[in-house]
């Protein structure tokens, strides 16, 4: 069974205290389980999905390669990525290989930095380190 992902406001106080509802649980007040973006081993994945308003979102589930751009020289590349060596927004990310932005990543060219957000555009850029 899948669990919802509730946004709206949660029924305790900050003290501690019970809020009382004058009304339930609404369908827009809904989230989505984030997407955590992985190396993937044969091919990219994407999924489109809705969002709200009807707005749509590309989802990237596995990544092979990084569009990766050098600032000195001012090129970029489609380059394989190795693996992923630091996330800071979550330990655990680094161990399981997520991949999100800010993630330190090592590619056949060196370290590089996701500039780009996976879960939401569909699509894995970065910029080279040194």
């Amino acid at each position: 069974m899948l669990m919802s992902y509730y946004q709206g406001r949660d029924k305790k106080k900050p003290t501690g205290g019970r809020i009382h509802y004058l009304r339930e649980k609404k369908k827009h007040e809904l989230g989505s389980a984030p997407t955590e973006t992985t190396m993937a081993s044969k091919d990219e994945s994407r999924k489109k999905t809705r969002a709200y308003g009807g707005n749509s979102k590309l989802r990237l589930d596995g990544a092979l390669f990084v569009n990766l751009t050098d600032a000195k020289t001012n090129t970029s590349k489609k380059v394989r990525i190795l693996k992923v060596k630091n996330n800071p927004s979550n330990v655990d990310y680094a161990r399981r290989g997520v991949i999100t932005k800010g993630a330190i990543i090592e590619t056949e060219l060196g370290d590089a930095k996701i500039t780009s957000r996976p879960g939401q555009d569909g699509i894995l850029n970065a910029v080279l380190l040194k």
